[in-house]
């Protein structure tokens, strides 16, 4: 895990608050992580989206001139990874939002947090804990097939 801490996620390159973002700003999740919805892996926003907003929102403060000298120079922001999974492991993104389950489910409530960090130990107790939970959801029952996240 990427993580300095229980509860502090490591250094990024850019002081990017979640806290800001979805929180005060009432961001939805999907709007930065569209890939969620359409593909087995969540995307990190590209700059050029961040840039939709900040070539004229707070460009005088130093994490956004940090950002906008990415944008300028053409490159993405080198984030520091916070999930990461054993390379056995494939979870599926796209399933988990088209079964209803809420971002915060895995994520905790990111918008109460300054500096992302992982919030669920995602280890396979964890995960199956969930499953079970869902076995009998009418609408888009989980399973507990081994195949379906080790494959």
């Amino acid at each position: 895990m990427a993580s300095s801490g229980a509860t502090r996620g490591p250094k990024q390159p850019i002081n990017f608050s979640h806290q800001i973002h979805a929180g005060k700003l009432g961001l939805n999740c999907l709007y930065c992580h569209y890939g969620a919805e359409k593909s087995p892996i969540s995307n990190i926003p590209p700059v050029s989206l961040c840039m939709g907003c900040h070539k004229m929102a707070v460009t005088d403060r130093p994490e956004i001139q940090k950002l906008t000298a990415y944008f300028d120079r053409g490159e993405q922001v080198p984030w520091v990874e916070v999930y990461s999974l054993p390379s056995h492991v494939k979870y599926n993104h796209k399933r988990h939002i088209k079964a209803g389950i809420q971002c915060a489910t895995c994520h905790g409530p990111v918008q109460e947090m300054p500096v992302l960090y992982q919030y669920s130990s995602l280890k396979m107790g964890w995960c199956i804990k969930c499953h079970r939970e869902n076995l009998d959801n009418p609408v888009n029952p989980a399973t507990l097939d081994c195949v379906v996240c080790h494959h």
